[in-house]
Formats: C-alpha cells, structure tokens, sequence
C-alpha cells in the first residue's frame, strides 16, 4: 500500500469568512455521514475537496437531534440529511442477512458510491466526566450500528472518531468493530491524536479509527503522520480568536453568558492580580481542599491553547474558560472558533444558549477529517479511475 500522498498545504488556503468554492466539474466524492451532529466532520471533507478541485455530495447526513440537523441543513443545503436515530436505518447484526429497515436506508443514497463513511457516534458513556454510566452504556453499542452501516454500504474510507476513554469501554467495542471490519476485508488502523497537533487550538485529543477498502492507502501510516504533520506549529488563541475582542454582540452568539456575583467577583481578582489560577480560598467551598481541577475557574492566555471545548465553556466553574483579557467567559464565537468553525459556519437555526452550547461542545473539530482526508483523496481518485477503467473493458 501507498502511504499519502497529498499534502494538506496543497491548495489554496482556507478562509474564515467566505465558502470555498467546490468543484462544479470532474470528480463528486459520495459521502455518508452518520451521527452527524451540526456537521464537523463533513466540513473538513468539504474543506479538503474544495482545496483540491473536487466536488462533494452528501449522500445521506443522520442525526436524532433535530436542532443539529437543522444546522446541518443550514449549511449543506444540499445535503440529503435525515433527522433520525442511526440504529432505525441499521437495525441488523453484522453477518446478518439485510432487514427491511436496511433495504430502505440503501435507497436512500440512491445506489451511489459511498467514498467516505464519516461517523462520531455519541460519546457520553465513555466521557470520563460521566462519572454514573462511564465505560458501560448502552450508547456505547451505537459504534456497532456503524460497522453494521460500513458492512450494508461499503465505502472506500471510513473515519470514526470518539473520545479516547472509548479504549477502556467494558464491552471492548473498538477491538469488536476492527476485528468485524478485518473480516470484511478492511484495512484498520486507530489511534489517539492531538488535535492541536492539526493546527486547532484546544489541547483536546481524540480516538480516531481509519479503515479502507480497495484503496492503495495504508491506515497506519495515514495515523502516524497525523501526529507529525503540524508538530509545534500548533494555533494559539491569539490567532484563534484575538480579532474578535471588542466584536460583541446583541445575540447569544457573541455575548458572554451571565456570571453570578461571586463569579464577577472572582474574574475581578484573576485580572486585578494579573493571574490565571484562582487560589482554592477563593474557590466555593465544595472545589476546595485536595483537587486536580487546577483549570477550573481559571483564566486563558494569548500564547497557550485552550483546554477541551466543553458545553460548559461559558461557566468559569466548569473549567479554564475566562477570556484572556476581557472579564467574561468565552462567547459561543470564541469557541466555535477554538473548535476550528470558520465565521461562514451559521449556527443561526440554534434557537437557545443551553443548546447551542451543547452543539460547539459536542462538535467535531473539522481539522480531524479535512488532514485525513485531503491525504486520502488521490487514493480515492486512483480507485474511481480503476473503476472506470474496469467498466469501459
């Protein structure tokens, strides 16, 4: 197999403000994206399509939460995009014969080639914030709904990203789903990766699974340069997000949430002592004494990263998520763009501040799939001609 072979440089750079523009001629790639949340990871495909001269379709985009798919829908408009629950399109056991349900959901991306399967199947019960149900919940079976799609759909590349934790569910579901999808013939490789080693500046890290089939593509070495590829040139939040002080706004999506008046005061004495960490006597009695929760209720700085992008950004009390120089949290902006959104990205559909908080903290940063795949993407179009090839003969 070829390692990659298509430099994420390549092309011309990315912007914030306006849409790359896709290929309208030459070669479409068919894409499924399962728990699609707003979108994440099909904006990194559409990132690295764009940047490379090809077009994309969206064959079919599946989230059970209407909120996000609306989102989705927003921003893909052309997208076939489904509000439904995954496990109601791929109801079968691996090995099974098709089911009804299955026969249906094949129709729905219309007996196309599926290049990509992208998929980010709910991570709660793995979270090592969830303290009640970590590593063994019934969402955890959700990732073998995926190698059930992968069995009925048969795409090319497959990317699967969860959190890391997912290595220690109980029901070893990672092993499970690489050992099914050897035996249908995939090539399979997974690993954790820094996504600010991707450019993103958040010290975030995710489980990432690659399989290919029929692709001169070797998985493990598309890993191995992941981690390498931007080795300390890493974005930090002065890049990120420094051109948005003083760009508030009158909408939830560039303001502040309200703080309580022991939390003003607490952002009041980080910037009047010039620090970052809040001392514990300071803290609420319940986050002193003995902790590991150094982040918590502190301040951010220009030339570092941010910590994991959490629903709980616009609470000091949840982390390390107070401005590095204005006494406020972040605002869902500042963190859609610490997640890697660009400002073309509209979270307008999101019609409340719990919810479109839920939404940044849940996404996927589009870096992860737009580095895959912009250096899966001459593989692709070696497999498509080889086809063609095969077809004319």
């Amino acid at each position: 197999m070829f390692a990659p072979d298509f430099a994420v440089s390549d092309g011309p750079q990315l912007s914030l403000t306006q849409r790359p523009a896709l290929s309208s001629e030459g070669q479409n790639f068919g894409v499924v994206d399962l728990f699609c949340g707003c979108g994440g990871l099909t904006l990194g495909v559409e990132q690295a399509c764009a940047q490379a001269g090809f077009g994309l379709d969206v064959l079919l985009a599946v989230d059970f939460e209407s909120h996000a798919t609306n989102v989705y829908k927003a921003n893909f408009p052309e997208a076939n995009v489904l509000t439904a629950g995954v496990e109601t399109l791929f109801d079968g056991h691996v090995g099974d014969d098709i089911t009804e349900l299955e026969a249906e959901s094949l129709r729905l991306v219309g007996g196309k080639v599926v290049d990509i399967l992208l998929a980010g199947p709910p991570c709660q019960g793995h979270s090592n914030l969830n303290n009640h149900t970590r590593r063994n919940d019934p969402k955890n079976a959700l990732y073998e709904r995926v190698v059930r799609s992968i069995e009925m759909l048969g795409p090319r590349l497959v990317i699967i990203e969860n959190v890391p934790a997912i290595l220690n569910d109980k029901s070893g579901v990672v092993i499970a789903s690489e050992r099914q999808l050897r035996a249908m013939n995939y090539s399979v490789a997974s690993a954790v990766i820094s996504i600010q080693s991707l450019g993103v500046a958040q010290s975030r890290k995710r489980h990432v699974l690659i399989a290919v089939r029929g692709l001169d593509l070797d998985p493990q070495m598309l890993l191995a340069g992941l981690e390498t590829l931007r080795s300390g040139m890493g974005t930090d939040l002065r890049d990120a997000i420094g051109d948005l002080v003083g760009m508030e706004g009158e909408g939830i999506f560039d303001t502040a949430s309200s703080a309580s008046e022991d939390n003003v005061a607490r952002m009041d004495w980080l910037f009047k002592n010039d620090a970052y960490d809040l001392p514990n006597d300071r803290r609420p009695p319940c986050h002193q004494g003995t902790h590991s929760y150094k982040s918590m209720y502190g301040r951010l700085e220009w030339a570092k990263v941010a910590q994991t992008i959490t629903s709980g950004f616009g609470s000091m009390g949840q982390g390390r998520y107070v401005h590095p120089e204005l006494r406020r949290t972040l605002t869902p902006h500042e963190a859609a763009r610490i997640q890697g959104f660009p400002d073309y990205f509209s979270f307008s559909a999101v019609p409340t501040r719990g919810k479109l908080a839920t939404m940044i903290g849940n996404a996927v940063p589009p870096a992860v799939s737009r580095t895959i795949v912009s250096f899966a993407l001459q593989a692709l179009m070696r497999a498509r001609a080889g086809n063609a090839e095969r077809n004319v003969a």
